[in-house]
């Protein structure tokens, strides 16, 4: 391992709450960190006296929180937010070359909920160009000559290097659960709809999901709790092993065969403790299903950039280009099928759960572990279709496959994020 550290969120909020550790000390040893390594893992964005603004920062928020009793859960935690995010004070550039002050917005919603719940903002975290594929220059702390994935690959970089202990990423295709398996951290993408995506550059109106990296599930469960809307604080317990659907044929062959190989030693890890699993038959056409997502991802990132592509065409990279040129020629009809398919494959499955009694779907979270160089993200296709019906999903690391991280994918049903999590502690 090259660089990765410590860093678990509902540690931090113990330690900052019993006093173990002061908001002063966590800041400046997450700044030590940075100062040493991000030259080499680049995850945040440059910024001149970022430990002196911090400090500022925090003095601010004990201004806004003077009474120590009446302090919000959050409160002196810092957090990487991924450079398609506004906030108030920073500059968003979404990596791209594009004049930033045509870009310039309104703080985004979910920055601003986090600040209610006493964040600090340690910085902006790199993307790819416009959250596409065109990679920023972010390597995987695990080794430094392999991706971290992407888009997102500045926060999940950032998180498993110990720089910040939760960041903030999108998820248009595999934008969080590619990265966060590549970078043996947790991420989770909530349903579609439960995060307001108010304040974020838009990729695909229909199908953009903020979601978030932290090195542990409890830290994920309290983040969920807070930012997703009319959260379920009332679950009752749930006492027994969810059953596992694994989605096997034609969508489950896409992983190489050392991915699939890791996998399915992990599912009889499971089956020894316990846990029935069983294989169901699903996504048989999802080729179709693949194409659908991606032209319909196309045509609305054509629609978002009309009018800063018609000036600014030569400042795009040659593969937003090409995704812009081909999304103006998706035919209207061709874009409303894809927009619909989205509830009818979601139907689909809840349909193969009710018929085969599956509480969770599990597969790998990544058809491979991280690629080789930098000049590539890897493949998002073990996501593709979560994200195209909208159900929440959770990336766990599970060990190594080879010498680099692996994540397991665990699925639950649309707007049950709640269920989801409390089935997930039965399986970790």
């Amino acid at each position: 391992m090259k660089f990765v550290s410590e860093c678990s969120l509902s540690k931090i909020i113990f330690q900052l709450q019993s006093k173990e550790i002061t908001p002063e000390k966590l800041i400046d040893e997450l700044c030590d960190k940075l100062e040493k390594w991000d030259s080499k893992i680049k995850s945040f964005l440059p910024e001149i006296n970022r430990r002196e603004r911090l400090h500022q920062d925090l003095k601010k928020l004990y201004f806004k929180f003077p009474d120590p009793q009446d302090r919000p859960m959050l409160f002196g935690i810092p957090i990487g937010v991924k450079d398609i995010f506004h906030i108030d004070g920073f500059e968003t550039k979404a990596g791209s070359e594009l004049p930033s002050e045509i870009l310039q917005g309104k703080e985004a919603k979910v920055v601003s909920k986090l600040k209610q719940a006493g964040v600090l903002i340690m910085g902006k975290t790199v993307t790819t160009e416009f959250a596409y594929f065109h990679p920023g220059a972010t390597c995987n702390p695990h080794n430094f000559d392999h991706t971290p994935g992407g888009s997102s690959s500045g926060s999940a970089a950032a998180v498993a290097a110990g720089f910040c202990p939760l960041a903030l990423g999108t998820q248009t295709i595999g934008s969080i659960s590619r990265p966060a398996s590549f970078c043996g951290i947790t991420g989770f993408k909530p349903s579609f709809g439960r995060i307001s995506t108010e304040g974020v550059i838009p990729f695909s109106r229909s199908v953009d999901h903020i979601g978030f990296f932290t090195q542990d599930l409890e830290g994920s469960n309290v983040i969920a709790s807070i930012l997703c809307n009319n959260w379920n604080v009332d679950l009752p317990e749930i006492n027994k092993k969810p059953v596992l659907g694994i989605p096997e044929g034609k969508f489950l062959d896409q992983a190489s065969s050392m991915i699939l190989y890791t996998f399915y030693q992990t599912i009889e890890k499971l089956k020894y403790k316990g846990f029935t699993v069983r294989s169901i038959r699903a996504f048989d056409n999802i080729d179709e299903i693949n194409d659908q997502h991606k032209l319909m991802n196309a045509a609305e990132f054509a629609e978002v950039h009309k009018n800063w592509f018609t000036e600014y065409k030569n400042k795009y990279h040659q593969a937003s280009i090409e995704l812009i040129e081909k999304g103006r020629s998706v035919p209207i009809e061709v874009l409303n099928k894809a927009i619909n398919g989205r509830i009818q494959l979601r139907e689909e499955l809840e349909q193969l759960q009710r018929e085969y009694g599956i509480d969770l779907w599990i597969s790998p979270s990544a058809v491979t572990t991280a690629p080789l160089g930098l000049d590539s993200t890897g493949d998002p296709a073990m996501n593709l279709p979560w994200t195209y019906t909208g159900v929440p999903t959770i990336s766990i690391p599970y060990g190594l496959s080879g010498k680099l991280p692996f994540g397991i994918q665990l699925v639950g049903n649309y707007y049950e994020d709640e269920t989801l999590f409390k089935l997930i502690e039965k399986v970790v």
